[in-house]
């Protein structure tokens, strides 16, 4: 398994494990599939400022990890979301775990203070995930997003990096 910055070239491997996590999880919020001209579009927000990772073995696209902005407000250029998704017959490989390291050891130089992740209420694996790199729990938004015919709660969890 390699990890390296996303190129163009990856983007359709993305969109695959993407749109998997729409059609089947409550990872995502998004009810409908992106295209490829969409996906393209969310790749350009990424580069030197917010990395944004992929794993792949053989040519394939085994998962990616981006960090992002949190909020648009200047005061928070210090803060990132971290978002991590792996192919479904990459899961417990430990892809996810490779690729959040890789991109927590490169927040500090990217001026990052503190990282957020948004889970949804449900998603142990990811909280234990999380919670393995020192992550904590903030707070949870009660019935934040409607999929799959019923209320999701999102837990939020934080980490502030050593400077």
């Amino acid at each position: 398994m390699n990890i390296r910055h996303a190129v163009l070239e990856d983007v359709p491997g993305i969109l695959e494990i993407y749109n998997d996590a729409v059609r089947n999880t409550t990872a995502t919020f998004d009810l409908r599939e992106q295209t490829l001209e969409e996906r393209h579009e969310w790749f350009q927000k990424y580069g030197d400022t917010y990395p944004l990772l992929v794993a792949e073995e053989n040519g394939h696209v085994l998962g990616y990890c981006s960090l992002s902005a949190f909020r648009e407000k200047e005061a928070y250029k210090s803060t990132a979301e971290i978002s991590v998704y792996v192919h479904k017959d990459a899961r417990g490989k430990g892809v996810a775990r490779t690729l959040m390291q890789i991109i927590l050891e490169l927040a500090p130089d990217k001026g990052f203070h503190m990282i957020v992740a948004g889970i949804t209420k449900g998603n142990d694996i990811s909280v234990k995930l999380h919670e393995d790199f020192g992550f904590s729990f903030a707070g949870c938004l009660l019935e934040a997003g409607y999929k799959f015919n019923e209320w999701q709660d999102v837990l939020f969890y934080q980490l502030i990096l050593k400077s």
